[in-house]
């Protein structure tokens, strides 16, 4: 029993070490914080092969709004059929102007559900810092992701110029979570220096259920480019390699991510 007590202790005084840096609680009814956030706009496919085009600060796609009866809000990132750009349907891709090395990164969202939709939540590298090309060799992390055609599993995963998706070596991994588009869900990311580690949980307990653990071991840039400063991005892609490989249901449409908050913390 005394044992069990420090273990308690000892987890409250760790949490209390954690101060927050940075946040968007999204408590408005218009459009984006542009002091906080930037845009991605484009429709080139992305990499992956998707079929929407990201607009910029366009309210269709990215706004905030207040719950009904309340003074909190959040933001929508909707996805819709229409065309624009030479493609037939348009979504909003969110960057953040802050970036950090290391820390705590928490984003409360309700995912939406609907075969041919790829919603993310993830951080890519401030710029190019090791070998030859920013992407994959600068890395990756995708604290949350989701495919419409399996909507209750959620995944987290890594890149690394030695472990990607396109040499089919990234580590990765999914998880249950019946309720991830009825309900909102709190995803973490917890990254030291030496391991990054992803969960997925509620207010009563945001670590529920880890998704991932990768550790740097003694590994090099190849294995471990995460002693730079990454950004948050927050989208919804519409096909692409992933989220259309079973096609897309075109009926579906608008649909939505709803994110609550974003915090960033520090140990301090």
């Amino acid at each position: 029993m005394f044992r069990v007590i420090l273990l308690i202790l000892c987890y409250a005084l760790c949490e209390s070490a954690w101060v927050r840096v940075w946040e968007d609680n999204f408590d408005w009814d218009g459009g984006v914080d542009r002091s906080k956030w930037d845009f991605d706009d484009g429709g080139g496919g992305w990499g992956n092969n998707e079929e929407q085009y990201y607009t910029t600060d366009r309210r269709e796609n990215a706004r905030c709004e207040k719950f009904p009866g309340s003074a909190n809000g959040r933001l929508i990132i909707e996805a819709r059929k229409e065309g624009w750009g030479n493609r037939r349907f348009t979504s909003a891709r969110l960057k953040s102007k802050a970036k950090w090395t290391y820390g705590r990164l928490q984003v409360r969202a309700k995912i939406p559900t609907g075969r041919g939709l790829w919603p993310a939540i993830w951080m890519l590298p401030e710029s190019q810092s090791y070998g030859s090309q920013y992407w994959p060799d600068n890395g990756e992390i995708d604290v949350m992701e989701q495919v419409g055609y399996d909507p209750n599993t959620i995944v987290s995963s890594v890149h690394t110029k030695a472990f990607n998706h396109m040499i089919n070596t990234q580590p990765t991994n999914g998880v249950h979570v019946g309720d991830a588009t009825s309900n909102f869900k709190i995803y973490t990311l917890d990254w030291n220096w030496d391991k990054m580690e992803m969960f997925v949980g509620d207010e009563g307990n945001p670590f529920q259920q880890r998704v991932l653990i990768w550790e740097k071991h003694n590994g090099d840039w190849t294995r471990w480019p995460f002693d730079r400063n990454f950004f948050v991005l927050l989208n919804i892609a519409v096909g692409g390699a992933w989220g259309g490989s079973q096609g897309i249901d075109e009926n579906i449409f608008p649909r939505r991510m709803e994110i609550d908050w974003v915090y960033f913390y520090k140990w301090q």
